[in-house]
């Protein structure tokens, strides 16, 4: 009797221990500022937190109830470390938000990359990514020197 109540012990806390580490992956949805659209950020399903990719995924957010209901686009991501934040921020200089993942590198120094992103018309298109950041650091200032140097200083027209 003591057998079978210890293996079952044993099987509860192994579930249980799979299940919460599960539940550690970065996955998050957004109302983009200013739209209807939503995004998700995920972690890629059964990597280390410490290493793989992440997700990107935009939906029309139509119904309030249901916002993801209807896939708009999305990408696929490497990433060196856990994804911390996601912000919107203009990087490009076009008055829109732009999406911010924010990734912390696993390990003792805590260095920052970030990946910055607009949607339009259909697609989603990386437009600046940095990384190896002091661990205090804002990657919105880099993303967006990283930004107009790519693209020789000027501003891209309006959409």
């Amino acid at each position: 009797m003591t057998a079978i109540i210890t293996a079952s012990l044993v099987v509860l806390l192994t579930a249980l221990a799979y299940g919460s580490e599960r539940n550690l992956r970065f996955v998050k949805q957004f109302q983009i500022p200013g739209s209807a659209e939503v995004v998700v950020v995920a972690e890629g399903d059964l990597e280390p937190r410490s290493v793989g990719s992440y997700s990107l995924r935009l939906y029309g957010g139509r119904s309030d109830k249901f916002s993801t209901d209807d896939f708009i686009v999305g990408l696929v991501r490497p990433r060196h470390g856990m994804v911390e934040a996601v912000r919107f921020d203009d990087i490009d200089g076009d008055q829109k938000p732009d999406v911010v993942v924010i990734i912390r590198s696993a390990g003792s120094g805590g260095y920052v990359s970030a990946d910055a992103f607009r949607y339009r018309k259909g697609s989603l298109e990386l437009i600046a990514s940095v990384s190896d950041l002091d661990k205090k650091a804002d990657p919105i200032p880099a993303l967006r020197q990283k930004f107009k140097a790519s693209t020789g200083n000027r501003t891209p027209p309006r959409s």
